[in-house]
């Protein structure tokens, strides 16, 4: 990224880090997994509520990492709720090919939205680990496992 673009990054993720959105526990949440990448210290616990229909009517996590993990999570969290699980799957994979630098990988009927601001961090491996961690605790807690993703399984 370069010139407006790192001003639009630098700018929405340190929106997200100073004022993080939905970072609290979720009271009566159906899912719910945690993810932990023990080489930074970043961990966070993702909860979920989803209705009878398969509605993410609610996303909210809590824990703590760097500003790069904590405006994933944020952002996460924004973009999910009000979508169905199939839409959420969907979303996680075109993330992870974004934050990868596999935009060829993103459906085309999956709008990413601002969460394109994450589209350069390919570029540092290491953050791509803090980027996608609450994403695959996501997926844990969609898949109904409940467990803690680590660092090894990103």
């Amino acid at each position: 990224m370069s010139g407006a673009s790192d001003e639009l990054y630098q700018q929405v993720i340190l929106d997200h880090n100073r004022t993080p959105r939905n970072m609290r526990a979720l009271l009566g949440a159906t899912h719910q997994a945690q993810g932990l990448n023990p080489l930074c210290g970043d961990a966070y616990t993702v909860y979920l509520s989803i209705d009878g229909a398969g509605v993410i009517r609610e996303v909210a996590y809590e824990g703590h990492g760097c500003a790069i993990s904590k405006a994933s999570a944020s952002m996460m969290s924004e973009a999910l709720t009000g979508r169905t699980v199939a839409q959420a799957h969907a979303l996680f994979d075109a993330f992870r090919g974004l934050v990868m630098g596999k935009s060829e990988a993103t459906p085309q009927d999956c709008d990413l939205g601002k969460l394109r601001v994450f589209s350069g961090v390919w570029r540092y491996p290491a953050r791509v680990k803090c980027a996608a961690l609450c994403w695959h605790a996501l997926r844990s807690a969609l898949d109904g496992q409940g467990a803690t993703t680590t660092e090894d399984k990103l």
